[in-house]
């Protein structure tokens, strides 16, 4: 059901984020265009836990999902939209997004219904399977952008078509799902050209580089950065989180080794022009190109660049 400003009424609701506030969730592109920051750890939170929203956002993450797919119970979508409406404030240094069900559902529609009108961020739609899905779900909800969540066969099939639309700012993956979908096992093997060709529709339609699926292992700091390493490795930007706990060895898995950022600033310590060496290595422009990501990664990942000792 919409949010209806008479119901926040009568229920008392303090639902006081402003369209400035909405602006501040994102970055202005060419043309003064909207576009979303490039977040390295985006946290689900189920849409029908509402006392969890305010400690989501203050866990660390770059941005929250508020989820009202897959973390909440079909007895629980109706509650879960109604909390989603009647939300105390949200901070606005941090990107929101809410994650909708699929076209096909029978909640799809109530739950844009119940976005519409919300200083969001964006919108995450599950299982997209085709560009009309996004373009028709961001005009319901006055043209906010999408994260494309691909996690079926066809969906996948058709990563460039829907990474061309121009509601969509980044592509994400839903492993698990995908691989219900196809019958494979969730390991690397299996999923390596899934994940392929992910990362190559986001370039060829100069997206965000997009967000690599959740790891359900909890506790395992070692696992979960070591995960975020191979995305990264990959071409992925950022990584869905489940839990708080695995935020730092996420962050910590997308950020570059000293051994990286040290040789990245002796790359670029050579200059802009020419070809030279370097620790035995021929350095031309596509490496020095490779030295200025690792420096803009760690200044995403917050890590401290310090210069080389001499």
């Amino acid at each position: 059901m919409p949010c209806l400003e008479q119901d926040q009424a009568e229920k008392g609701a303090a639902y006081v984020v402003q369209s400035r506030a909405y602006l501040g969730h994102m970055d202005r592109g060419h043309e003064g265009i909207l576009t979303m920051r490039s977040s390295i750890t985006l946290l689900f939170v189920p849409g029908d836990r509402p006392e969890r929203y305010a400690k989501a956002a203050t866990s660390g993450a770059d941005a929250i999902i508020i989820d009202l797919e897959d973390a909440v119970a079909p007895a629980n979508k109706v509650q879960a939209r109604t909390a989603l409406c009647h939300v105390v404030a949200l901070p606005a240094d941090m990107d929101i997004f809410v994650r909708v069900n699929a076209v096909n559902t029978p909640w799809h529609e109530e739950d844009l219904a119940a976005i519409a009108s919300l200083p969001l961020s964006g919108l995450m739609l599950a299982k997209t399977e085709s560009a009309h899905d996004v373009e028709q779900a961001s005009e319901v909800v006055a043209g906010q952008p999408v994260i494309a969540l691909l996690e079926t066969a066809l969906g996948l099939s058709r990563a460039r078509e829907i990474s061309a639309s121009a509601c969509v700012r980044r592509l994400a993956f839903g492993s698990i799902d995908y691989c219900a979908d196809i019958g494979a096992a969730h390991r690397r093997e299996p999923l390596l050209a899934a994940r392929s060709e992910i990362v190559l529709a986001s370039r060829l339609s100069s997206l965000l580089s997009p967000i690599d699926g959740v790891c359900t292992s909890l506790g395992e700091e070692a696992l979960l950065e070591d995960h975020a390493r191979y995305a990264l490795d990959l071409g992925f930007g950022g990584k869905l989180c489940i839990h708080p706990s695995q935020i730092a060895p996420v962050r910590n898995g997308f950020a570059p080794t000293r051994e990286e950022l040290a040789w990245a600033q002796r790359i670029l310590a050579t200059g802009e022009d020419g070809a030279t060496s370097v620790d035995g290595t021929m350095v031309d422009a596509p490496v020095r190109v490779r030295a200025r990501q690792i420096l803009r990664r760690a200044n995403r990942a917050g890590t401290a660049i310090q210069e080389e000792a001499s």
